[in-house]
């Protein structure tokens, strides 16, 4: 097949395609804030997330991060960081008493919870955020430290153009059955597992 028949093969390959994609989009008109989940044994669901908070950063609006497990006393990231250098566009606050085995104490892990959902819910009031993010609120569920059906309510009545991100492995099927957007992070190789290789920074934190 000459050079030219390839061309214009591609070309039309390329406008089908171009035309099936404008179809598609055709009745794509609703805007609205979405409750996105993201799950699974895979690493990157806090990762995805924060690159959400830097796309609403970049489009003028102002992003709450809370942290439900990792205590501020052990966890000091670099992304915690980088985006407190955005000022009052982004408020974080870690409020966990760090990972549950290491508390080894379940009342204050709840008392713990039980603040960092109340300062959601005072965001999700306060009108002036454009994206809160919960991370791993799903260990925080899983665990029953806060009750599911509550979180579910809450975050469904949220303002309609408030957009809510959750991490954690293990999202409750109610989560899951009241989301927009559900990833599943699937685990297929990390050099922590067998290879010895301990937390790196700039990967992990």
């Amino acid at each position: 097949m000459s050079e030219t028949d390839l061309e214009r093969r591609h070309a039309e390959k390329m406008r089908k395609h171009k035309d099936a994609r404008a179809r598609l989009m055709a009745d794509k008109t609703v805007e609205k804030g979405l409750l996105i989940v993201h799950t699974g044994p895979g690493k990157g669901k806090t990762t995805a997330a924060l690159g959400m908070a830097l796309r609403i950063v970049g489009h003028g609006g102002k992003v709450g991060i809370v942290q439900f497990i990792k205590g501020s006393g052990n966890w000091d990231t670099a992304e915690r960081r980088a985006l407190e250098c955005f000022g009052e566009q982004v408020d974080f606050r870690i409020m966990g008493e760090g990972f549950t085995w290491e508390t080894q104490d379940r009342g204050r892990d709840v008392a713990a919870c039980a603040a960092a959902w109340d300062l959601v819910k005072a965001w999700i009031a306060d009108g002036d955020f454009a994206m809160v993010i919960l991370d791993e609120l799903n260990i925080a569920l899983r665990n029953q430290y806060l009750d599911v059906d509550e979180v579910v309510a809450a975050l469904a009545a949220r303002p309609a153009d408030l957009h809510v991100v959750v991490t954690g492995r293990n999202a409750p099927e109610k989560l899951v059955e009241a989301a927009d957007l559900v990833t599943e992070m699937t685990l297929v190789k990390h050099p922590f597992r067998g290879a010895g290789v301990k937390a790196q920074p700039g990967i992990e934190f």
